[in-house]
């Protein structure tokens, strides 16, 4: 989490520094991360939380989320390199 903390900062320095238009980009792609980042400190509150019966249904939609945000850090990474 503290990585991809620091993965947004760096975006939003480079936004900060970018043309108008490249700006609405990178500010698009860091609403998304940040939105996909607290879903997964939620998805993990919810795993630290559950019970025996519910770990296994957590368990898995913890996995889906984390998929997705690595994803979508990949995909601004590689975005605006």
């Amino acid at each position: 989490m503290k990585e991809w903390s620091a993965e947004i900062a760096l975006l939003k320095a480079k936004a900060n520094k970018a043309k108008a238009e490249a700006k609405i980009e990178y500010y698009k792609t860091i609403e998304t991360l940040q939105s996909r980042q607290n879903a997964a400190m939620t998805k993990l509150q919810e795993l630290r939380t559950a019970g025996d019966d519910a770990w296994q249904d957590l368990k898995a939609g913890t996995e889906n989320v984390w998929t997705e945000v690595k994803a979508a850090f990949q995909s601004a990474a590689s975005k605006f390199k």
